[in-house]
């Protein structure tokens, strides 16, 4: 926990200068660990170079991630799963389209909601029994059916209206 604190403490180039030894030696794990498509490795490492070391951070992350899990498309399904859409090939198609990093947000947020348990209607662990409590009583129709009071005007809204009347009683005398 105090490591987590210390490092968000940190700059992000003394992030990637701790970590990792350098940009460079960031620029190199992400180029190996990410499918550079069409793009040659070379063009993928200059174009990187010039990306700022926060995105290059977070890029690392969501790419070892994405690593760990088997790759984009068993994140899909893992995704789905999570989400009970494994079954929706629209849903799924959907997810296809989406980047590594979007999948593992929905993915964390959707282990999130399903690690914290359901409160607990009828059990008690030691805990007091809920407590009935006896219906509320209608309106009367005679109150709910009295339009509401007009508010009193305060002192400046008063004289900012009486403002607007001379003015207006001037113009027409114009």
């Amino acid at each position: 926990m105090a490591a987590a604190a210390e490092a968000l403490k940190q700059s992000p180039l003394a992030r990637v200068k701790e970590e990792f030894g350098g940009k460079d030696k960031l620029v190199d794990k992400i180029v190996g660990v990410l499918d550079s498509g069409d793009e040659s490795k070379d063009e993928l490492r200059k174009r990187l170079l010039g990306v700022s070391n926060t995105k290059l951070i977070r890029l690392f992350a969501v790419a070892t991630k994405t690593k760990q899990a088997g790759g984009h498309d068993k994140l899909v399904s893992a995704t789905a799963e999570k989400l009970n859409r494994a079954k929706d090939k629209d849903y799924v198609a959907k997810l296809e389209e989406f980047s590594n990093g979007r999948l593992l947000d929905m993915f964390q947020a959707a282990e999130g909601r399903s690690a914290v348990p359901a409160p607990s209607v009828g059990k008690t662990d030691g805990a007091k029994p809920p407590v009935a409590r006896a219906p509320r009583a209608a309106k009367p129709a005679a109150v709910a059916a009295k339009p509401a009071a007009k508010p009193e005007k305060s002192a400046k809204a008063k004289k900012s209206a009486a403002a607007v009347k001379s003015a207006r009683a001037k113009a027409k005398k114009r």
